[in-house]
């Protein structure tokens, strides 16, 4: 877990959005299955790095979630990184249960879509 100097040095070089959020991509961090994503503030960050637990900023409740205490579906954090740009996180997790809150264990096998698919030359 991050220390508060390094959890402070990580939040300066954020670059969350004109609402002061982040987007945050939660993975499965054996099989790499992404699970889901959800939105971060500085606050819901912080408390990512240093809890061991996501937590998330909901945009249409305006609230504090920790993914799992309502539900049991746990996401405990195994890593974190920023991308190149600094404005999106990936964060690896090992999920208990669902993560998806309709009950699937990914929030993306809900609505698959049937793209074009080309093969590459």
């Amino acid at each position: 877990m991050s220390t508060v100097t390094e959890t402070d040095e990580i939040l300066s070089r954020v670059h969350f959005d004109d609402k002061g959020l982040l987007p945050a991509i939660i993975q499965q961090h054996d099989s790499k299955d992404v699970l889901m994503l959800g939105y971060m503030d500085a606050e819901a960050l912080r408390r990512t790095l240093t809890e061991g637990r996501v937590t998330f900023w909901s945009r249409s409740r305006q609230e504090y979630w920790r993914k799992g205490d309502t539900s049991g579906h746990v996401q405990y954090v195994k890593s974190a990184a920023l991308d190149c740009d600094a404005d999106t996180l990936l964060v690896e997790v090992d999920q208990i249960g669902a993560a998806c809150h309709t009950g699937a264990r990914r929030c993306f096998d809900v609505d698959p879509l049937n793209p074009e698919v080309l093969e590459r030359s």
